[in-house]
């Protein structure tokens, strides 16, 4: 299917990780001008730029939890590639071990928060002011939830409530306010269940774990990267998609709150 999202300038939070770095791949693939965020780590950044030197690329690098630096990263990213057509916030993060409610501390639901939902937020409001300086009837933003936000994580709360706002109150609420600012405009989610990322590394190779997690997925397999990114790119597209807004996709291969197999049945 034709996405025509060529020389559409596309802006990827968290670019350079597991599924953003994915959703750069296949936009460069199709054609669009894509200006990709990051926060710290400047080699893979710097890697990915020297894989694409056709200028189609940007790097942008900012803490999106501080509004100046939000700023200055859709600022730079319009000088360099004029109205930005399309959003992913990507950026998030998950804590790298698992705490029930009663042992986690203040500082880090805070710091969650403030990345996974103030930074979005932060984010979105520029993308709205861009849209309103750059007037056209079309534009797009993809968020980036969780199966957490659908069926809670135990242990981390923190992650699964930043998500469940994104996917629910949000979505909603945006897909309303978007019209405001460009007529067609749509907002969606999508919420991949587990997929083989740096994040999710340490929890897959854990044999026990990754058996009780396929042991709840109908397609018995994890996702990879590419899988969620074909969604957000499809969503992305004005042409493949344009009426489709105000829906959380998953991207979890049917994945259920329950066990439905036996661990004999599942093997890896």
């Amino acid at each position: 299917m034709e996405l025509k999202l060529k020389d559409k300038h596309i802006l990827v939070t968290g670019g350079t990780g597991g599924i953003g770095r994915a959703i750069v791949e296949l936009l460069v693939l199709e054609g669009a001008k894509v200006s990709i965020h990051f926060h710290k780590n400047t080699a893979k950044a710097q890697e990915l730029q020297n894989k694409h030197i056709s200028g189609k690329v940007v790097l942008l690098k900012g803490d999106l939890k501080i509004e100046s630096e939000v700023k200055d990263v859709f600022s730079k990213a319009t000088n360099h590639f004029g109205r930005i057509d399309g959003l992913v916030a990507n950026a998030g993060i998950w804590a790298p071990t698992s705490k029930l409610t009663t042992e986690l501390d203040l500082e880090q639901w805070k710091n969650t928060l403030d990345v996974n939902l103030t930074g979005v937020f932060l984010c979105v409001k520029e993308f709205f002011k861009n849209l309103i300086q750059y007037p056209d009837s079309n534009a797009s933003l993809v968020l980036i939830g969780s199966t957490a936000g659908l069926f809670g994580e135990a242990g981390y709360s923190d992650y699964s409530a930043t998500k469940a706002a994104l996917q629910y109150g949000l979505t909603n609420t945006w897909k309303n306010e978007i019209v405001n600012f460009a007529s067609l405009g749509r907002v969606n989610t999508v919420a991949p269940g587990w997929v083989l990322t740096e994040m999710a590394e340490k929890s897959l190779e854990d044999k026990e774990a990754l058996k009780k997690i396929l042991q709840t997925i109908p397609l018995k397999k994890i996702a990879k990267p590419e899988d969620v990114a074909r969604t957000v790119v499809y969503l992305l597209s004005d042409h493949a998609a344009g009426h489709i807004s105000g829906n959380t996709l998953l991207v979890h291969g049917g994945m259920e709150g329950r066990v439905l197999f036996d661990k004999d049945d599942i093997s890896i």
